[in-house]
């Protein structure tokens, strides 16, 4: 394992009586591209918001880059690049003023890159800021977190306004381009599937823990699920490293953590389970549901933390 450029060690944050986080721990390591998953008050933009400094844990540690963001920062927002949602410019402004006010705060940022990501972007530098649509909108706020060629990008749900084609775009062109660069990315999205074709890690949040945090193509190996007929499901001992367990009519669908052992544990039991694959978006929905006990979670509703 290499360097690290995110670590996060026992963090805990409360709002009043109200504890957010309790004992998070997770690292990124430099260079690859991690994503950050959770439903509406899970904690990602608590925790995000800690790492660049705008909060304070109330105990453990965070490390950007080496550095601490309660004491330094200044320099770690130089070296990193961050979108949200909500990210708030300059109405009266127009796009090339934008660009011009921002620039001189980072001693790297690259001209020539602004340039091309503008027409690559397809915005004109000569429109006032206000008039832009919301995917417009969105598309300078990329720009402008991308320009200073930072080390770190911190994307907080980065293709929220954008219509389709452009999501598509962002993830082919920007994340690739961000890779390519060496550039470590951490990827807080409630579209799932936008996640899955990019991170090389994933970790889930709930409650304000990590629940699962796996190599994603480890995540998709291990966590399966195994049909059966109703009957043999229930002459079957509990399968370890169960998730989830859904009737389905005469069948039963049982969703496992680690593949192996449960089937190994059916098969010697007598009962033969189909396996299927999940995608993302049915991992993290058996895992939230085992952490809350609910029947169902929609991943739909996925949201950021306000």
């Amino acid at each position: 394992m290499g360097d690290m450029a995110i670590e996060v060690e026992h963090v805990v944050k409360r709002f009043g009586r109200t504890t957010v986080l309790q004992d998070l721990s997770f690292a990124v390591e430099a260079g690859k591209t991690y994503a950050f998953l959770g439903r509406n008050g899970a904690g990602k933009t608590t925790t995000i918001r800690m790492m660049l400094g705008l909060l304070r844990p109330d105990a453990g540690t965070i490390r950007l880059l080496g550095m601490d963001p309660a004491r330094q920062s200044v320099a770690i927002r130089r070296r990193v690049g961050y979108l949200a949602e909500d990210q708030q410019m300059f109405g009266w402004m127009r796009v090339a003023e934008m660009i011009s006010f921002l620039a001189p705060f980072y001693p790297t940022w690259d001209p020539a890159l602004a340039a091309d990501l503008l027409k690559r972007f397809e915005l004109s530098s000569k429109t006032c800021i206000k008039h832009l649509s919301k995917g417009q909108n969105a598309r300078l706020g990329l720009l402008l977190a991308l320009a200073h060629r930072p080390e770190l990008v911190i994307l907080d749900d980065p293709t929220l306004g954008l219509d389709p084609i452009m999501r598509k775009q962002f993830l082919r062109d920007i994340v690739t381009y961000l890779q390519g660069e060496g550039v470590t990315v951490l990827f807080s999205s409630h579209l799932l599937y936008e996640v899955e074709p990019v991170a090389d890690e994933v970790a889930i949040l709930d409650c304000g823990r990590i629940i699962r945090q796996s190599p994603t193509d480890d995540l998709r190996a291990q966590v399966k699920q195994l049909v059966m007929l109703t009957a043999d499901y229930k002459r079957l001992p509990e399968l370890p490293h169960t998730l989830d367990v859904q009737p389905r009519g005469n069948q039963t669908a049982v969703t496992v953590e680690c593949v192996e052992p449960a089937l190994a544990a059916a098969e010697a039991a007598g009962v033969y389970p189909t396996v299927v694959e999940l995608n993302l978006d049915e991992i993290f929905e058996a895992y939230v549901i085992r952490t809350n006990g609910q029947d169902h979670v929609a991943t739909t509703d996925l949201e950021r933390v306000a």
